[in-house]
């Protein structure tokens, strides 16, 4: 039993945390004068110790994604796709997976209000006998760029503005107008999905393509999706800011009630699979997370059910330090050729790292419930293990001989004229164009909002109150062509709607999440 239980039993005292019992947990050391007043002591070190930790309680901020709901479930398999993947968590119908789930706005602040339009983050840690195996999803499933060195622009163009520290659309719009390839993605934004009701009412997807592999040397590409078994539901731009005006937390405390009322939320989930023989057939590129793969070619194969069944215990240790990255993957699930995953694959254990400290695996949050022997990685702060003993801490030792999974794609496996291996010796500056295909799905999408009752009114709605915010008229005008690209009347809707706003003075009732 550890001590501090120990003593708490013993001795109806409060603990310091260094073990030593106190008197009172209110009271300090000082030299008092006849007025009244005192001069407090340095040999005060509860009060010491207690103003020092107050001071140290908050740890850096996420970047993005910063305000959330979390739970804790279980993943259970229950369709066969052991043709796709030796991952023992996603074989064998009946087998259960712990998972952590963390679903956050992308764009605003920790302390923001959860009901505005935005993107959804939504991330599962699966806690398998393999290891951790992490999905970083999204609530759409296109992203706004498909180039990685453009991700931390396109966020900051999202938050506020270095010289006003306040959103602006004039910053978020020439972003926008300038990076065309995000119109798929500004396409679902203003849409009706773009201002969920609840987390558990929102799907999530992979955006990015994955390999899952089998042991004998073949593999697929696939795209994962997670369906919610409580349907999509949305708000207006007036519900939503009437919401976040009253009850800010309203998604977090929505979920943490429906698992305390035994309403636990579910998804089911799905994978798209497509052959390396078939990357030439496609139309569209397969790596490329502005675009969707077309369901009629590459139909939804069901893999499994998540469920929610538990709100966490203590917040900031379950949920604030959750790290989660692409980067985690067991054998049977490997990287595709997508240069978005690969670069995200970097950068979330960077910023777990800079969050958390290089330590942040061992947090009971994070910590795999697999064995972890990794003496290669090691000290640094706070680390709380045993640190390998006196075991080698270099590669090749003899001294302590190690071995090593032979679980995974065999190297070389096939020739690399493929479309998917590399062909090209030296590296290349490369950066994508912006053509007329990018517009194909999101004219698709309008299409298909035509025939959801009002939801293309709504789209322009939406739309105008942001557009109407911007103050230099050029960027509008290239907002509106983009739209006009998507289709001529929308483009027309868009800015008939918009500047009408703004020659009347209209008041918009609701900006985006980041505005």
């Amino acid at each position: 039993m550890p001590v501090w239980s120990q003593l708490s039993m013993l001795e109806d005292c409060p603990i310091h945390f260094e073990g030593v019992p106190f008197r009172s947990n209110d009271t300090d050391e000082r030299l008092l004068t006849g007025s009244g007043g005192g001069h407090v002591l340095l040999t005060s070190t509860q009060l010491i110790e207690t103003l020092a930790h107050f001071s140290r309680e908050r740890i850096p901020e996420r970047s993005v994604h910063a305000k959330a709901a979390g739970a804790r479930g279980y993943f259970e398999v229950t369709d066969d796709i052991s043709d796709l993947t030796d991952a023992a968590f996603l074989n064998g119908v009946g087998t259960k997976t712990e998972v952590l789930v963390r679903v956050s706005t992308v764009g605003p602040e920790k302390g923001s209000a959860d009901t505005v339009r935005d993107f959804r983050g939504f991330a599962i840690k699966f806690k398998t006998a393999q290891g951790n195996n992490d999905w970083v999803f999204n609530n759409h499933p296109v992203f706004f760029v498909r180039d990685p060195v453009k991700f931390p622009s396109l966020n900051r163009s999202h938050k506020k503005h270095p010289g006003t520290n306040s959103p602006s659309s004039d910053m978020f719009w020439d972003f926008h107008i300038n990076n065309q390839e995000s119109i798929h993605a500004l396409m679902f934004l203003f849409g009706d999905r773009g201002l969920p009701s609840s987390v558990r009412h929102v799907n999530a997807y992979s955006g990015n393509t994955y390999k899952f592999t089998k042991a004998k040397g073949s593999y697929s590409y696939v795209r994962i999706h997670l369906i919610s078994n409580q349907g999509i539901h949305y708000y207006t731009n007036s519900e939503g800011v009437e919401i976040a005006g009253k009850v800010p937390d309203s998604h977090l405390l929505d979920l943490q009630n429906a698992i305390r009322s035994g309403d636990f939320p579910s998804w089911e989930v799905y994978v798209q699979a497509i052959q390396p023989g078939d990357i030439g057939a496609a139309p569209i590129d397969i790596f490329d997370m502005t675009k969707v793969w077309p369901k009629a070619l590459y139909p939804l194969r069901k893999i499994g059910r998540m469920t929610l069944d538990q709100n966490p215990r203590n917040w900031f240790a379950e949920i604030e330090q959750a790290a989660f990255s692409p980067s985690n993957m067991v054998p049977g699930i490997e990287p595709s050729p997508d240069s978005m995953l690969q670069a995200r694959m970097f950068a979330y254990p960077d910023a777990a790292r800079y969050r958390l400290g290089v330590n942040y695996q061992f947090l009971p949050t994070n910590a795999a419930k697999s064995e972890v022997y990794c003496p290669t990685q090691r000290d640094g702060f706070m680390n709380f293990t045993q640190n390998y003993g006196t075991d080698p801490n270099y590669v090749g030792t003899k001294l302590k001989p190690v071995e090593f999974s032979n679980k995974g794609q065999p190297l070389h496996s096939e020739a690399t004229s493929a479309l998917n291996h590399v062909r090209v010796v030296l590296p290349l500056s490369t950066a994508s164009e912006v053509k007329d295909k990018d517009f194909e799905q999101a004219t698709a999408l309008w299409h298909l909002m035509g025939k959801q009752d009002g939801a293309q009114a709504r789209f322009v709605d939406n739309l105008s109150a942001h557009l109407s915010d911007v103050s230099e008229m050029w960027i509008r005008q290239e907002a509106y062509k983009m739209f006009t690209k998507v289709d001529l009347t929308l483009g027309e809707r868009v800015e008939s709607r918009t500047e009408t706003k703004l020659r009347e003075n209209h008041a918009h009732p609701h900006k985006t999440g980041w505005h």
